[in-house]
């Protein structure tokens, strides 16, 4: 109802702002997913609408173009499809082949301007929602108001006639929604801080050389220099954002020039959560011109803005040690120069394409997926019957589609949902890397993912080898090590479909938590009391009586290994830990983890020394969506703010998340019962 009041327009810019500034975060992004959906609904009502003549080339019709590991397939790095009945996906428009009239499978200047008048046109008559981009932004107007910058004391700059809100004066994050095209605020901004300051001037003479490093070396602090042909690059990327099409630019790195590689922005919410002028995540295709053009054997590179880590290094240590345990990303920090201008430090992810695959399999071959991030997208694996457009709702073929990868994908889904416990092993184990998603779901509690599969079941990927057995790959780690909540929360009281389904076990309302694992008086099966308790069905949509509003009540980083062990949307859990063994090995992976990696005496030193090679240029950044004293208490800050599940001002040092969590999963019943036969897990490396 929200979305279809938000979409008609009903509410003027200025209420929407002041609606936002009063949300919390987790409220702000399942909206912001709500409205999405209904963006796309609104997108795909308009198209089927239109005269042919006018109707935008769809993604879903089959035409394909090269990506940028040189395969083909559907354009751009996710969000193409349509989720299906009730749950449309954000659909990418389909512009290189409307506009591409030299037939090289891009567009030039003067075919980007045609583009961009297009959109303009259709945007400003409707055809494509009341935002433009396909998302929350700016409508018609002048030029858009930026969303505040640091000053020289490290913060953000506001109004003193309008405080900010927040708790104890503290402002909250400076993540508005942001959008693509035209004028006005962006969508939730704050009108009261002032525009983006420039960056710092740098040319590659000021920077150091790191030629012989490797690309993802985790102590180099590489510098990329990008020049766009246009001013206005920015707003060019903006107004291309969700659609096929890629801007041009010049990369030099290391005295080496790229010519021609392309760009564009990426992400949703930290996309449409930041203001224009300030750090957004974005892609670069070093092939897109020049098939042979690589950055130290590498053909594309993922530039993440650390959305919501004030850190920036939340991915780069969980991605380290993801990668102890199983496959996962490369990534490490640089420095990004944009015309002349320092916009300051990007995570530098490594992308999940061909070169991954071999990397890892030894093979280009396979079959990959990308689940994309959604509360309630329902990628968990569940079995949806023997339809391929169910499957094809939720799951994003990002190699070459092919009739038979999608019947192994829902073979997978049906093994894994209708086979007995006893049985389940056996039958599963030629199909999935049973062993590497156990890793997969103990890494993401461990280290409390909230964008996880724990939380979302989606926001993942997967790579189908040559033999046939899936293997589940971790994809977005910018918010972990962090207080449990976010959309998708279990017990998320009157949350949408697919919202809140299961919450933990708690004791009599009033009575406090009971401890993890303990039974209670409804509890009749003979699965061990830590299984069938830790997780319970939601009472009706309403309050309940864990804290008002169906919420468990969480104390700090205490999330229960077990959560979502009997939801049926996250069969990954459900299914594979209703199997004592695998159960067993699961909390001793937890163990594993929690012993060797959340012991700050072994994790101190290492996101130390990242801070010491970053910190120089976050306190110089002006396009940083932090506050420089954000920064400085995030590695080793006092705890004492942000410990409740809800509200603004929820933040977690690194070292107090690392002390508070391995001390929790270290006392937890189960896994301080199991035996010291319990297996500490091999390390995974890449083939030679």
């Amino acid at each position: 109802m929200l979305a279809a009041v938000l979409m008609q327009g009903i509410f003027e810019p200025v209420t929407l702002t002041t609606i936002l500034l009063h949300m919390t975060k987790t409220f702000r992004h399942l909206l912001l997913s709500v409205i999405a959906c209904g963006l796309a609904a609104g997108v795909s009502k308009t198209k089927s609408q239109e005269p042919a003549s006018r109707v935008t080339p769809d993604v879903a019709s089959g035409a394909e173009r090269r990506t940028s590991d040189g395969e083909r397939g559907s354009p751009g790095d996710g969000d193409a499809r349509q989720r299906g009945p009730g749950r449309p996906m954000m659909q990418k428009l389909k512009l290189v082949e409307k506009f591409d009239k030299d037939g090289d499978e891009r567009l030039d200047a003067e075919e980007r301007k045609a583009a961009r008048e297009y959109l303009a046109k259709e945007r400003a008559e409707g055809r494509l929602g009341r935002f433009p981009g396909g998302g929350p932004g700016r409508g018609p107007g002048g030029p858009a108001q930026g969303t505040g910058a640091p000053g020289a004391d490290g913060e953000r700059r506001q109004d003193p006639a309008r405080p900010e809100p927040g708790r104890d004066g503290r402002p909250e994050s400076a993540t508005p929604f942001g959008g693509p095209g035209g004028g006005g605020p962006p969508f939730g901004s704050r009108r009261n801080q002032v525009p983006a300051q420039p960056g710092r001037k740098l040319r590659p003479a000021d920077v150091t050389s790191y030629a012989a490093k490797p690309l993802y070396d985790p102590q180099t602090l590489r510098t990329l220099f990008f020049e766009f042909e246009n001013a206005d690059w920015e707003k060019e990327l903006a107004d291309f954002h969700n659609t096929d099409v890629e801007v041009p630019a010049e990369l030099r790195v290391d005295r080496k020039t790229y010519k021609d590689v392309g760009i564009h922005f990426r992400g949703m919410s930290s996309f449409m959560m930041v203001g224009e002028g300030y750090k957004r995540s974005f892609a670069v295709s070093l092939d897109f011109t020049h098939e042979k053009h690589d950055l130290k054997g590498y053909k594309s590179l993922d530039l993440l803005n650390s959305h919501e880590d004030p850190s920036f290094m939340r991915a780069v240590l969980y991605y380290q040690i993801a990668r102890e345990y199983l496959p996962a990303p490369k990534a490490n920090f640089v420095r990004v120069v944009i015309n002349g201008e320092s916009w300051g430090i990007y995570v530098n992810k490594e992308s999940f394409n061909k070169d991954f695959v071999q990397e890892w399999y030894g093979t280009k071959k396979g079959v990959r997926w990308k689940v994309p991030g959604s509360p309630m997208g329902r990628g968990g694996l569940e079995y949806l019957g023997e339809d391929v457009e169910a499957y094809k709702s939720r799951y994003e073929l990002k190699s070459k589609d092919d009739a038979k990868a999608w019947r192994d994908l829902i073979k997978l889904s049906r093994v894994l949902n209708e086979t007995p416990a006893d049985q389940l092993v056996e039958k599963l184990s030629p199909i999935l890397d049973i062993d590497g998603a156990l890793r997969f779901l103990a890494l993401d509690n461990a280290l409390i993912n909230n964008d996880g599969y724990w939380i979302r079941a989606s926001d993942y990927s997967i790579y189908e080898d040559e033999s046939g057995q899936f293997h589940i790959i971790p994809h977005d780690a910018n918010e972990t090590f962090s207080l449990p909540g976010g959309p998708g929360f279990p017990g998320g009281g009157r949350g949408g479909p697919g919202v809140g389904r299961f919450v933990q076990r708690r004791g009599p309302a009033g009575a406090g938590d009971s401890a993890p694992g303990a039974a209670t008086p409804e509890s009749k099966d003979d699965r061990p009391a830590e299984s069938k308790d830790s997780v319970r069905p939601a009472p009706e949509p309403g309050p309940g009586p864990e804290n008002g509003s169906g919420r468990p009540q969480i104390k700090g980083v205490d999330l229960d290994p077990l959560v979502s062990a009997n939801d049926p949307t996250k069969p990954l859990l459900s299914k594979l830990l209703a199997v004592p063994a695998l159960r067993e090995r699961y909390l001793g992976y937890m163990r594993d983890i929690a012993e060797k990696w959340l012991d700050w005496e072994k994790l101190g030193p290492v996101a130390k020394a990242y801070a010491a090679l970053i910190e120089e240029d976050v306190k110089a950044d002006t396009r940083n969506l932090e506050s420089t004293e954000a920064f400085d208490r995030s590695v080793e800050g006092s705890s004492e703010r942000g410990q409740t599940e809800r509200g603004p001002g929820r933040e977690i040092s690194l070292k107090t998340f690392a002390e508070q969590r391995r001390a929790y999963l270290l006392g937890y019943p189960a896994i301080k019962a199991l035996g010291a036969t319990a297996s500490a897990p091999t390390p995974r490396r890449p083939c030679p």
